[in-house]
């Protein structure tokens, strides 16, 4: 079996666990407490025990160690929420969706048949021509609906071009059997 190339002098040790004792960032004190644990020698597999990281995320944690001490460890991400629209603009945009239709707004260049309802493509349109806001995810556009108070339906599968009149002929006769 391979030595491992990394070991961490006693100073080092003690900086990661001060740097441990005093975080108070979940994911940050994760990252001393593995590195830590790694260069004092402990089992890859136990470290991913102890701390839920992955093999990857250890070794990237070393390295970045390596190159850049506690502050390469310090999570950067941003979190929060990455709404697109502030909460403003969903209520207006709740009142106007509700006070115009897709017909309204494009005329016969609608997504539905009659432009009375409002599709995820039009929704889309819409918010880009009325806040300059670009929605590419389906599921992004249907969740916003249905905070505006719209609900999803699925679009019924008819025949267009049957014949009205045959249809409650048909109807008419079930009824009198």
């Amino acid at each position: 079996m391979a030595k491992r190339k990394f070991e961490l002098t006693e100073q080092e040790r003690a900086e990661l666990f001060r740097a441990y004792e005093l975080c108070k960032d979940g994911p940050t004190r994760t990252r001393y407490q593995a590195v830590k644990l790694y260069g004092e020698g402990y089992l890859e597999k136990d470290i991913e025990r102890i701390t839920g990281c992955s093999r990857a995320s250890l070794m990237g944690w070393c390295r970045t160690y390596r190159e850049d001490t506690l502050h390469g460890l310090v999570d950067k991400r941003a979190g929060g929420n990455s709404a697109k629209l502030t909460k403003f603009q969903i209520e207006d945009l709740s009142q106007r969706l509700h006070q115009y239709t897709p017909r309204d707004l494009f005329g016969f260049e609608t997504h539905s048949a009659d432009g009375q309802f409002w599709t995820v493509e039009d929704f889309q349109r819409t918010v880009l021509k009325w806040y300059g806001v670009e929605y590419r995810s389906r599921s992004s556009c249907l969740r916003l609906l249905a905070v505006c108070g719209f609900s999803y339906q699925k679009t019924e599968k008819v025949f267009k071009p049957r014949s009205q009149v045959k249809v409650a002929d048909f109807e008419e006769q079930l009824e009198k059997k």
